[in-house]
């Protein structure tokens, strides 16, 4: 292994998207293009050829069908519903039809047509400005290949050449090459594509393999058997790393194993600071399978429950009974501790492959979450019986999504009170005083939080969505993401702003965004006035761990000079230095 090493260290930076420090030798995965042969044909071939192509759509689905249950059995079905996008495509009639056509008008052999129609597709995809609808262009070509290996009966099984130990190096993944990992063999991958909100990059992080993505010429500077190392946390490949660097990674490996059994001992401890000042930490979650690990983590209660995730698997909608059996399992697992339900976040990036919306242009900023409700009054009453008949716990919370206005907090309102007077018409018992939030996701609502307060009872910024509208910029856009600035200034006004009203009004304001999941940007929100964090239950005992070094006074005025600066480099630096100070061991995690 010495000899690796006496060449030069390459060190290079990509996007880090699931963390974890891996050294191994490089396993060189090829493009596997398949040379397409284009050949003339006569009008009596063509239902033979339409033959052909009906068996290669039936035979990629029967597969994608098997990778679906095959990553739904090791990670649940959240992360299996990524191939349900796969499975639209094989489905999708108008590109179907598409093909045929092309093949009826053009008499050559199907391969050719379907290369020129999925190409249209992609491209098309691929130049939207929103970066969660160009990575499904990768999600087309994907399937594209998988179709065109069964047309020609060769296989797809990039993982099969693994026999050994290794790090992956790709030109890119597809989320069924990442499904399909060993992770006995596979330490880590990386790509010269990719991005945050890739499939490929989700998977990743679910399988806790770390991973660097977006390197660009990552394939072209290592050959098979070059040793990597590569930080997942970072974002750092580090190509013949020295011994120096070796020795580095493997002490932080050590010391981050150190940290990490420390903080689990806090785990009954209270969130509470040095001078005795409580922040309640609760749990963002999806699946009702998280719910034993909420409070084996330290956090209490669930600040967060994204509903949309009930909606994403199953050949139907949930009904009344079936969402507020999951309702109601949350609420009696977190007893006494508050749980906090989201009413459908639907729209944009989350939508159930049996949902119909017209296409948006932009659909981020289109017909979603509390304007998709409020537009489908049957689905939105459907859900908010099953929340109100979970509510006789006494510990369940609704919170409506996407707020922008106090307008369409009223109208929620309204639909609220109707589901409750048919609840009381069928002597449905429920908690007539179940409170009420909004989250605070859109500077809009951030200005105008003193006219929507009267009408709730706590705010909940969502800070990622906050901070991507307030700066205009997405965070998932290598060319732009480095205007995704958490502690900009225009961002802690908002927040300032919101808590001034939540106090003014006695309500109280939580933080389930990104900034609460990070130990640096945490004393700032204390210090600011935020009432409570909810974070996923793996980052509770950091934040727990933050918290409980802290002085409270310290960050009351962390936060007055934060508010005072000029930039948000400067309020990075004043964050940075505190927690440098008080508990430089969890930079060790977060860096």
């Amino acid at each position: 292994m010495a000899e690796h090493y006496k060449k030069s260290e390459i060190t290079l930076k990509g996007i880090g998207v699931s963390p974890g420090i891996a050294v191994e030798q490089v396993q060189l995965l090829s493009l596997q293009t398949q040379p397409i042969v284009q050949r003339d044909i006569t009008p009596e071939e063509i239902p033979l050829e339409i033959a052909r192509f009906e068996m290669a759509l039936m035979a990629t689905h029967d597969q994608l069908k098997l990778i679906q249950k095959q990553v739904a059995d090791v990670l649940g079905d959240e992360h299996a519903s990524i191939f349900e996008a796969h499975m639209l495509v094989v489905d999708d009639r108008t590109f179907i039809e598409d093909v045929i056509r092309g093949l009826e008008k053009d008499l050559i052999n199907i391969e050719p047509i379907l290369q020129t129609v999925a190409n249209r597709y992609a491209d098309m995809l691929a130049k939207m400005e929103d970066s969660y609808l160009s990575e499904r262009a990768t999600d087309i070509r994907d399937v594209t290949k998988r179709i065109m290996a069964n047309l020609v009966g060769k296989t797809l099984d990039q993982m099969a050449q693994i026999n050994d130990p290794c790090i992956v190096v790709a030109h890119d993944l597809a989320p069924s090459d990442t499904a399909s990992i060993d992770r006995k063999l596979v330490q880590g991958f990386v790509t010269d594509l990719g991005s945050v909100t890739s499939h490929t990059s989700i998977m990743a992080k679910a399988l806790e393999v770390p991973a660097v993505v977006g390197l660009h010429n990552i394939t072209a500077v290592v050959s098979a058997g070059d040793f990597i190392l590569i930080d997942g946390s970072r974002g750092r490949v580090y190509v013949h790393p020295t011994d120096a660097r070796l020795a580095e990674y493997k002490k932080r490996a050590e010391d981050q194993e150190q940290i990490l059994s420390k903080l689990d001992t806090l785990r009954d401890k209270p969130p509470e600071t040095q001078d005795g000042y409580l922040v309640p930490i609760s749990a963002n979650i999806e699946l009702l399978e998280e719910l034993d690990v909420i409070e084996a983590r330290g956090a209490k209660g669930i600040g967060l429950f994204r509903t949309e995730f009930l909606f994403l698997t199953g050949d139907s909608l949930p009904d009344e009974e079936e969402q507020a059996t999951a309702y109601e399992q949350a609420a009696r697992s977190q007893y006494p501790s508050n749980v906090v339900i989201r009413t459908l976040d639907f729209g944009a990036d989350k939508l159930p492959s049996n949902f119909q919306m017209p296409d948006e242009m932009n659909p981020f900023l289109g017909d979603r979450a509390i304007r998709l409700c409020l537009s489908r009054p049957k689905l939105f009453k459907t859900q908010l019986r099953a929340i109100l008949r979970a509510s006789v716990n006494e510990n369940v919370r609704i919170m409506y999504p996407m707020v922008s206005c106090v307008q369409e907090v009223l109208d929620a309102n309204a639909i609220l009170h109707e589901c409750m007077d048919e609840l009381r018409t069928k002597n449905i018992p429920f908690n007539e005083n179940i409170l009420i939030g909004t989250m605070i996701e859109v500077p809009s609502a951030a200005l105008v939080a003193d006219l929507i307060a009267p009408h709730v009872s706590f705010f909940s910024l969502g800070t990622n969505d906050l901070i991507q509208y307030t700066m205009a910029v997405d965070r998932g856009n290598e060319n732009v993401a480095h205007l995704y600035q958490p502690t900009h200034i225009a961002i802690l006004r908002l927040i300032d702003n919101v808590v001034k009203v939540s106090r003014k009004h006695n309500l109280w304001t939580c933080v389930c965004g990104q900034m609460a999941a990070s130990p640096i940007l945490v004393p700032l929100l204390i210090g600011l006035g935020v009432d409570e964090l909810s974070v996923s239950p793996s980052q509770a005992p950091l934040i727990k761990g933050v918290i409980r070094k802290l002085h409270y006074s310290d960050a009351v005025d962390l936060a007055r000079k934060a508010l005072t600066s000029s930039s948000a480099e400067h309020v990075e630096k004043l964050c940075h230095e505190m927690i440098e100070r008080v508990a430089p061991e969890v930079l060790e995690l977060s860096e």
